[in-house]
């Protein structure tokens, strides 16, 4: 049995149901392949199978991870984007779920596109060479955004013609080449989920924390707009959902899905909440979106300039993802691979409290 996030126990009951819910998943699934596997969301991805009863469960990342060899599962060192070390990770595999990716704000588009997309391009490869059945890749929602609200969006949204930023657009590059390659030899989906937070989260509560308690953090736009967010095991589980009913001429297979707690926020609110629970200031006066998008122009064409190392404080990007509404529906999740939220909002919010409040 794994521990949850929080380094408790997992949820007996839960567990209990969700293995009659699936039945026998290690026959179903048969060898998976994690990529980033030792990562934030890989890791919750790979405890959930092993306690699901998925005896070969492999991890694929970029160095050996001792947590995911206390889960009872493998470690395996292969970079995505060198594909002959990934081929060699990948073989003998049923189903991979490839969650590997560059993730930030600002960056050498080449490092993206090395990452999120050559990579993607090796995983397709190593899939065919080996007779993969079964391919989930974890998504974005940034694919799709296009500086406008989107309010209880399907996954019908159009790719946007510009993107303003390489990660949304070497995410969407990798998302259009998988499914593309859906078919009767490979079946394959992409999920979206947005804002993933939860205990060992290492992007989006850490920053929040760093930036207020050094007095940089401002609110952007009205503070009423609303976001969907995703715990790390609804994340999770949603990976093993849809893995677990992917075969070719499935409902889902070659379509990509929002994934998201079922209850949207006033980020601003949940921000507030969540920076008063583990003891940080709230954050600092408001700045007009417009504003936040200006300085963020500025921001960028500096770092480019100079060039200044790190990533800048705000960019056009960032500027319009905290001012803007981004609320995703979960209807066609539920209906095409029966996703359920295991785990309501309140709850997950305490537990990140929990666990960053040590």
């Amino acid at each position: 049995m794994s521990e949850t996030p929080t380094d408790g126990r997992a949820d007996d009951a839960l567990l209990e149901r969700e293995r009659a819910h699936f039945g026998d998943l290690d026959a179903r699934l048969g060898r998976v392949v994690v990529t980033g596997g030792g990562g934030f969301l890989g890791e919750r991805i790979v405890a959930l199978l092993r306690d699901l009863g998925v005896n070969e469960v492999t991890a694929v990342g970029r160095r050996r991870y001792e947590r995911v060899l206390e889960l009872g599962a493998n470690s395996v060192v292969a970079d995505v984007a060198d594909g002959a070390a990934l081929a060699r990770a990948l073989a003998g595999a049923d189903t991979v779920i490839h969650t590997a990716a560059l993730a930030g704000v600002f960056g050498p588009e080449a490092d993206f596109h090395r990452a999120n997309v050559v990579g993607t391009r090796n995983v397709l490869a190593a899939c065919s060479e080996h007779a993969i059945g079964r391919l989930v890749l974890t998504s974005s929602p940034s694919v799709v955004f296009d500086g406008t609200d989107h309010v209880d969006a399907s996954n019908d949204l159009p790719y946007p013609a510009r993107y303003l930023a390489a990660y949304p657009r070497t995410k969407a590059e990798a998302e259009r080449l998988v499914l593309a390659a859906n078919g009767p030899r490979l079946a394959t989906v992409a999920l979206r989920p947005h804002l993933i937070f939860g205990p060992r989260d290492p992007h989006l509560v850490p920053r929040l924390m760093k930036r207020a308690r050094a007095g940089r953090l401002r609110r952007v736009g009205s503070g009423a707009n609303r976001v969907s967010l995703t715990f790390v095991d609804n994340a999770a589980w949603a990976h093993i959902d849809a893995a677990a009913q992917l075969h070719p001429g499935a409902a889902h297979g070659g379509r990509a899905y929002f994934v998201n707690q079922s209850e949207p926020v006033a980020v601003w609110d949940w921000i507030d909440r969540v920076l008063a629970g583990v003891g940080a200031p709230a954050a600092g006066r408001a700045v007009p979106g417009r504003t936040a998008y200006a300085a963020g122009a500025v921001c960028e064409g500096l770092w480019r300039v100079l060039p200044l190392r790190g990533e800048p404080p705000m960019t056009r990007f960032v500027a319009q993802q905290l001012a803007l509404e981004h609320t995703y529906s979960l209807a066609p999740a539920r209906r095409d691979f029966g996703y359920r939220e295991r785990v309501d909002l309140d709850e997950a919010t305490a537990r990140t409290i929990a666990a960053f409040a040590r």
